[in-house]
């Protein structure tokens, strides 16, 4: 067990997981929106890319402190994902 999830627990643990996910979602719109440039937004760029970094280390770490409880996904797991989306990509016209 991870000395973070035997501090405070593994649903307190989950808990920051689903926390720091939901921002990294809103950072990664934000961003979206700045390079749009459709609805503007006072952060400029660099500030909405330094928040996304932000919380993807946040989300990034709460995966790492959870590998010990929970076996997430494997680097096999993780390419096929990937291709999978290169797949739909590709189905698409896209690649």
């Amino acid at each position: 067990m991870n000395l973070i999830v035997s501090k405070i627990g593994l649903p307190a643990t989950l808990e920051q997981l689903a926390e720091e996910a939901a921002e990294l979602s809103k950072a990664a719109l934000k961003v979206a929106r700045v390079i749009r440039g459709e609805n503007p937004t006072p952060v400029g760029y660099c500030e909405a890319v330094d928040n996304l970094k932000e919380e993807v280390a946040d989300v990034r770490n709460c995966l790492k402190v959870l590998s010990d409880d929970f076996d997430l996904i494997t680097d096999a797991e993780e390419a096929a994902k990937l291709n999978r989306w290169l797949d739909r990509l590709k189905a698409a016209g896209k690649g």
